[in-house]
């Protein structure tokens, strides 16, 4: 072993300093300066003094589908939040489409898109006196139903399931079912888009609108850096309300919700921001998201994850956990549906080639800059 790997290996322990304790550094000073620590029960009374009127509650809450003895130090929001970021579905999320199939390095993917949402909801809710906890778990978990390829993986994968599939109630129902969350974490997550009910926290309203105000600032960066749009595009009424910038733009959004909560007491925005970050979004249809290169890329989106279904739905035995299943049956589809809409981007194109012996070139090709 080299040197420099061997003093890396010794400083694991730590240094001790005795009085039964290791410390980080040789000359590490540092301490709480208040004697004991705050376990959960009183760490939920401090909060319930401190949080506003209509803030989510640890302490009663915590109700999940299996019971669980609460954690010693953690609320169960807490736990929420730490099991989504340790969880194979949020992982997952680093090689799934933001916009852009097979991103560039500076681009967004599901998993960057992710937090940024969670900075912007945890910036509303701090302010609002709201639960950290639960708005960042809600914010982390939104899009673990998300399957490759972004969007157009919904339209792929709802002929399969009743009802559509949507990723929201996929996420909450499939993905992150087998993490037992709280069902106030749950319902943020099933209902954080707008064309879904209400969801039954305040925090799961501000999640509703910092994923909005994320991907339209976002997005947009994304693809002005990448040549699709220029700033110089921005219709007037954006541009001037909200800026040209990302950071202007999302500073407007947060402090229109901030302000609204301030002058009304509700979760929303006041309306010039609001009619901005809809003008916004209408922009970002227009020429991103429903440009002739994005729909070419949402179609063989949709060829490649259907056609992976169906060769799954007649050969469960090449799924993993999938046995005892019988080929073409109602249950073979819906563990195919459930494991092509878990795959990544990379992982599905290969399987398209190694299992369906596609051709590359009917992949998802990613934009075509130079296509208008």
């Amino acid at each position: 072993m080299a040197e420099r790997a061997q003093r890396w290996a010794a400083t694991m322990r730590g240094h001790h300093a005795g009085g039964g304790i290791h410390l980080a550094h040789a000359d590490s000073w540092a301490g709480s300066g208040s004697p004991g620590v705050l376990d959960r029960p009183a760490r939920e009374a401090r909060q319930d003094a401190t949080l506003a009127t209509l803030a989510t509650r640890a302490a009663g809450a915590g109700h999940r589908l299996a019971d669980e003895q609460p954690d010693p130090y953690r609320t169960c929001f807490e736990r929420d939040r730490d099991r989504i970021l340790h969880s194979t579905s949020f992982r997952r999320l680093a090689g799934k489409t933001q916009v852009f199939v097979f991103p560039e390095d500076h681009q967004r993917t599901r998993l960057t898109h992710a937090l940024e949402v969670a900075q912007v909801a945890v910036s509303v809710s701090r302010a609002l006196g709201l639960n950290v906890a639960l708005t960042e778990a809600i914010a982390l978990g939104h899009d673990c139903g998300h399957g490759p390829g972004g969007h157009a993986s919904e339209d792929a994968l709802s002929p399969y399931v009743a009802g559509g599939y949507d990723h929201a109630v996929w996420g909450a129902d499939v993905a992150l079912a087998s993490l037992n969350l709280c069902v106030e974490t749950l319902d943020g997550i099933r209902n954080h888009s707008w064309s879904r009910p209400a969801p039954a926290t305040p925090e799961g309203e501000v999640v509703s609108w910092a994923d909005r105000i994320a991907y339209v600032c976002h997005d947009f960066e994304d693809a002005a850096a990448s040549g699709v749009v220029t700033a110089d595009q921005l219709p007037a009424e954006v541009a001037t309300r909200c800026g040209t910038t990302r950071r202007q733009q999302l500073a407007a959004f947060i402090l229109g919700m901030i302000d609204a909560a301030a002058a009304h007491g509700r979760i929303g925005m006041l309306p010039e921001p609001a009619e901005a970050l809809a003008a916004f979004r209408r922009f970002n249809y227009e020429h991103i998201y429903l440009r002739p290169a994005s729909r070419r890329q949402a179609v063989a989106v949709i060829d490649l994850l259907r056609a992976l279904v169906e060769h799954f739905t007649g050969r469960p035995a090449a799924m993993p956990d999938s046995d005892g299943l019988d080929a073409g049956s109602a249950e073979a589809q819906r563990a195919a549906v459930t494991y092509v809409g878990g795959m990544t981007d990379r992982y599905a194109c290969r399987q398209a080639i190694t299992v369906l012996n596609w051709d590359p070139q009917r992949l998802p090709q990613g934009v075509d800059w130079s296509t208008p």
